[in-house]
């Protein structure tokens, strides 16, 4: 069996495993208040010099989002998401559980637009005082789509925002990949453009962890009070601290992004020239193509992947990318998506 379903399926690089057990029974102060936080807060800063970034770490990027709307709006404020986004989506209502509303608007391509930011917040400005105040926009970069926003895109939106008086949120879960695919900005960049974001290692070579980089000071205060509020303050944060340091500190993290989304071309090509139709083109480590009912039952013999929809009676799957996808399971799988093309409704 081939393993394409998702990018965090296995444990993490080597190199973590070897730094967990040198410091394992080294003794830390709780909480995130240890040495390896620190040092790995440090590094991140130095990644981001035009910015002050007050940094966080969580156990994931549900518990990440579900904390930074707690923390930043009020009780009648919403935040505003396209369609195809996590928090609409994949995480079970957990932004509307905090008390808070997500606003749906139409997405292109997976991608929030900055006409419908302000389409949506005149909507509800006409209902001032009977509707929720959109007071955040929510992206993810890369999308849930496998999409990344352009440097002119990510301008525009922040711009939008500004404009409107809404804060910028950007889900980093696949951070990683969207900045090494190609895009004209870097991390640094991301911090002068956002509110708060948020960078994930499980699905870029870390066995857990995410941190929240609050670069808007205003939001910094009482944050570690939701914090614990929301169960998003482990008692052994050093055991993220550490994993951050080593994915950081010589760019492991760049390495292994460019890695999956240099082996996600090569399928994504491939499946064009098989004649796969594909759901939209993706510039990172996910790929959508369209199977028919026959040729998913057959490929899903040999490949583990995602179910993602169905449309007009056919399959679209996604076929992910991960840290330890090799050269080998990339033929390997065009192999048999060569032998699926042959298969006739």
């Amino acid at each position: 069996m081939l393993y394409f379903r998702n990018d965090y399926q296995v444990g993490c690089i080597p190199e973590i495993i070897d730094a967990l057990k040198a410091k394992d029974s080294h003794p830390y102060m709780p909480y995130g208040q240890d040495e390896e936080c620190q040092k790995a807060k440090d590094i991140l800063q130095s990644k981001m010099p035009d910015v002050h970034i007050d940094v966080h770490f969580v156990s994931g990027g549900t518990i990440a989002n579900a904390t930074i709307f707690k923390a930043i709006l009020k009780p009648y404020e919403a935040v505003i998401a396209c369609k195809t986004a996590h928090i609409s989506t994949r995480e079970a209502g957990a932004i509307e559980a905090t008390g808070h509303k997500v606003i749906i608007v139409d997405d292109n391509d997976g991608k929030i637009t900055p006409s419908a930011i302000e389409k949506t917040f005149n909507q509800h400005m006409l209902g001032y005082g009977m509707m929720v105040y959109p007071k955040a926009v929510f992206i993810s970069n890369a999308t849930e789509m496998g999409t990344i926003y352009s440097e002119d895109e990510l301008h525009a939106i922040h711009d939008k925002c500004k404009e409107l008086g809404l804060y910028l949120i950007l889900d980093g879960e696949r951070l990683g990949v969207a900045l090494m695919s190609g895009v004209g900005y870097t991390l640094n960049d991301i911090a002068k453009l956002c509110d708060i974001f948020t960078i994930g290692i499980s699905k870029n070579g870390g066995l857990f962890g995410s941190a929240i980089l609050i670069t808007n000071p205003a939001l910094e205060d009482g944050f570690p009070f939701v914090m614990k509020q929301t169960g998003a303050m482990m008692a052994k944060s050093w055991l993220i601290g550490l994993q951050f340091q080593v994915l950081f500190q010589d760019d492991k993290f760049y390495q292994i992004a460019k890695h999956e989304d240099e082996l996600s071309v090569q399928l994504q090509n491939a499946l064009h020239n098989l004649g796969y139709p594909l759901l939209m083109k993706a510039y990172t480590n996910q790929v959508f193509p369209i199977l028919t009912n026959e040729q998913f039952e057959y490929l899903s013999e040999k490949v583990d992947f995602d179910i993602w929809d169905e449309w007009e009676g056919q399959y679209i799957i996604r076929l992910v990318t991960g840290f330890t996808t090799t050269q080998q399971h990339i033929n390997d799988l065009c192999e048999a998506l060569k032998e699926t093309a042959k298969i006739k409704k």
